[in-house]
């Protein structure tokens, strides 16, 4: 009964928040995904299972020595340091969140990785700065939390603007996204091409 009176009341709120595009389901509002392909927006890492699994929310529980947790950060740095070399790294791109499920990035983040998008998609980064602070949302209430990007909801948008040239097909290596609905985790390697087949 009480579920039914969400449903009806808070439909949106009440099935996940979910975000269709083009009558497919792409993903949440409530729910991160890695993206992996270099013309999108990558979100921050996460320690839920094998990544972003809705079923196993939670950080890895690894200590600040732990081997396994320096050497994944450290790779993480470097590959970041290739990509942008002048840049300072945000922290949020090489540490995961608590839930392990956070599908926003901070503004800094999204920002660092304007030049390896607009490289990518052959378009101004003036741009894609433009396109980020369009999706940059305040601190709730103006005080609560801190500014943050939806890293779907941006990749979305990019799509639409500038769509890809040649669509990828799934497990292409630039596959397209799959969201499973039952648990909000996306299929393995998927979101790193086209978002929408």
């Amino acid at each position: 009964m009480r579920h039914g009176a969400r449903a009806t009341f808070f439909h949106d709120r009440a099935n996940g928040q979910l975000i269709e595009k083009n009558g497919k389901l792409v993903g949440s509002r409530i729910i991160g995904q890695a993206f992996t392909g270099p013309g999108y927006f990558h979100s921050r890492p996460s320690g839920a299972g094998t990544g972003y699994d809705a079923t196993a929310s939670g950080g890895s529980n690894l200590g600040p020595t732990n081997k396994a947790l320096l050497d994944r950060v450290n790779g993480d740095v470097k590959r970041l340091q290739a990509e942008n070399p002048s840049a300072a790294i945000p922290v949020d791109l090489v540490t995961t969140s608590a839930s392990g499920l956070d599908p926003d990035i901070s503004p800094a983040a999204a920002e660092f990785q304007v030049p390896r998008v607009a490289a990518e998609r052959q378009i101004g980064a003036a741009e894609l700065e433009s396109l980020v602070a369009r999706h940059t949302e305040g601190r709730q209430f103006g005080f609560l939390g801190e500014p943050r990007v939806h890293v779907l909801e941006l990749n979305l948008d990019l799509d639409a603007a500038h769509p890809r040239i040649t669509p990828m097909g799934p497990n292409s290596g630039n596959g397209t996204l799959s969201s499973n609905g039952a648990n909000g985790s996306t299929s393995p390697g998927a979101s790193s091409g086209s978002l929408v087949k």
